[in-house]
């Protein structure tokens, strides 16, 4: 009877061990499958609201966040938020997350005329990603040329600028059409944060 006994108690402990390690590839498939934002800021005078309050939305709402910049030294919000990116836009790549948010604040006006910012959100937007700005920022999206034809907001002395490039200008709090999500500054931003979220899980 000794025989039979040890092997139904291999059986039990290897069904155990199975168990466990199923658990543990269902838990690694979650983490495999969370929702990767990245959210680019400049190195200076960036909107502190509309960095801090999305970003929080995002983290309850589970997502992965990681911050962008031109360059990797801490960033200074202009009410005194400082921030150290993880990595630099110049290294974006479209296929590593799931969403790209450009924070406004006046700082945000040096990607408005950069051109491998610009090819970056226009890869991002063919490649379906959720596409946001805040504040000023949309004018880097319209020079971009992905909001052509689409509805969108900004903060309202950039309002022509976004029209020239062939936006449609709302003048909302938050605009979103399709993928593409944009709001006119910092009193939106918890807004403009829980649309993006609303657009990823979508």
């Amino acid at each position: 009877m000794a025989n039979p006994f040890r092997r139904a108690i291999v059986v039990l402990l290897f069904m155990l061990a199975a168990g466990i390690a199923c658990g543990r590839h269902e838990a690694g498939g979650e983490a495999a499958g969370m929702k990767k934002i990245i959210m680019v800021i400049s190195e200076s005078n960036f909107r502190d609201e509309e960095f801090l309050e999305p970003r929080e939305i995002f983290k309850k709402a589970g997502l992965e966040v990681k911050i962008a910049s031109s360059a990797l030294g801490e960033a200074r919000g202009a009410l005194g938020a400082r921030v150290r990116p993880d990595v630099l836009v110049s290294d974006i790549r479209p296929e590593d997350f799931d969403a790209i948010v450009f924070v406004g604040g006046q700082g945000a006006s040096r990607y408005w005329d950069d051109p491998s910012v610009h090819k970056l959100i226009r890869n991002a937007a063919a490649d379906g990603k959720v596409i946001a700005a805040i504040c000023i920022a949309p004018v880097t999206l319209a020079k971009s040329g992905v909001l052509k034809g689409r509805r969108a907001t900004v903060w309202h002395s950039e309002g022509a600028q976004i029209q020239k490039a062939g936006a449609v200008y709302t003048a909302k709090g938050v605009e979103r059409d399709g993928r593409v999500i944009t709001a006119s500054g910092p009193d939106y931003a918890g807004e403009f944060g829980r649309e993006i979220v609303a657009a990823l899980s979508q």
